[in-house]
């Protein structure tokens, strides 16, 4: 495993290692994109309507209030800003990169999840008459009475997506991710009671179920299909989030896993170093010419004998060791 320095935690010093050490995931997210492309192309599961079941799929053909490509936006892009608001003020590149990543795979599994279960469901929309028959006349099978739709190819096969719905999912992922992230660096859970924090922390999850609501007003969504893509974006968050991140509630709940890893790891070299001053680690090419100062009955090679000279005698004197 690489190895990552502390210090100065920023993109200038440290972005391109802490990506680099994070490859594979960046690769598996663009990965996640490529399913999800092929997932749209797909033709969905055509569900059997029949002329009976018209009565609840009649409701009018209306525009989004929320149009698709403001889901990108309300989902990624406003979390995103809200990161790096607190990465000017931390500096702390470790947060900003695992929240970042944390996003996106919190938005791209729910997407891939959502638009497969809505191919394979293939669920009408409460407006699918008018996007089989715009002229509302309805042609159905003699036999099975099955629909025989008349309308654009495009606006039928989108007509069959309904279950789950993709706004509430999409929403609730990039907000509910939002609102782990929130919870964590403003500490909502200290046990001090401000209610003003946990207000905060809301106000995303709000924001995402009025985006899922709108799904139903403009009937493109049964309420199902709403409650469904929010549990499932809400999960998925949840789940990334304490991927990366500990539980808001934990004493260290504001910085990612990795960054306590690292600090620990470096405690760890500080203490070992302070317990065992006169203990030196010896790399193999220097094993081949040593000699002991008397003075101190430390192996040396010559060669850093000669590097050093008395800087290293200084510093095994006080318990240093200068890499």
């Amino acid at each position: 495993m690489p190895e990552i320095q502390l210090g100065a935690h920023t993109f200038r010093n440290q972005g391109v290692e802490v990506a680099r050490f994070h490859m594979h995931d960046w690769l598996i997210l663009f990965l996640l994109v490529v399913i999800d492309i092929v997932l749209n192309v797909i033709e969905p599961f055509h569900r059997f309507v029949g002329s009976d079941m018209m009565t609840d799929l009649r409701y009018p053909l209306k525009d989004n209030t929320i149009p698709f490509w403001a889901v990108p936006i309300i989902a990624i892009i406003l979390p995103l800003l809200v990161i790096l608001v607190f990465y000017f003020i931390r500096k702390d590149v470790y947060d900003v990169h695992q929240a970042i990543l944390g996003l996106l795979y919190s938005v791209l599994i729910t997407s891939v999840l959502t638009d497969a279960i809505k191919d394979a469901v293939g669920r009408p929309r409460p407006d699918f008459f008018w996007r089989c028959f715009p002229d509302g006349k309805g042609v159905f099978d003699p036999i099975t009475s099955n629909v025989k739709c008349t309308g654009l190819k495009s606006v039928i096969k989108e007509g069959h997506k309904s279950f789950p719905s993709g706004h509430s999912s999409w929403s609730f992922a990039g907000l509910g991710f939002l609102a782990w992230y929130l919870s964590g660096k403003i500490k909502v859970f200290d046990r001090r009671g401000h209610v003003a924090k946990l207000c905060l922390v809301f106000l995303p999850l709000l924001m995402a179920a009025l985006v899922a609501v709108s799904r139903v007003d403009d009937y493109w969504h049964h309420w199902e299909d709403v409650f469904a893509g929010g549990l499932l974006g809400l999960t998925v968050a949840s789940i990334c989030y304490l991927q990366f991140f500990p539980p808001p509630y934990d004493i260290d709940g504001r910085m990612p896993h990795v960054h306590l890893q690292r600090l620990a790891e470096q405690r760890t070299g500080t203490q070992s170093m302070s317990n065992n001053p006169g203990c030196l680690t010896i790399r193999q090419p220097e094993v081949d010419s040593m000699y002991v100062q008397p003075e101190h009955g430390i192996a040396v090679s010559e060669h850093s004998a000669r590097e050093t000279g008395p800087i290293f005698d200084d510093d095994v004197e006080s318990g240093r060791w200068r890499h």
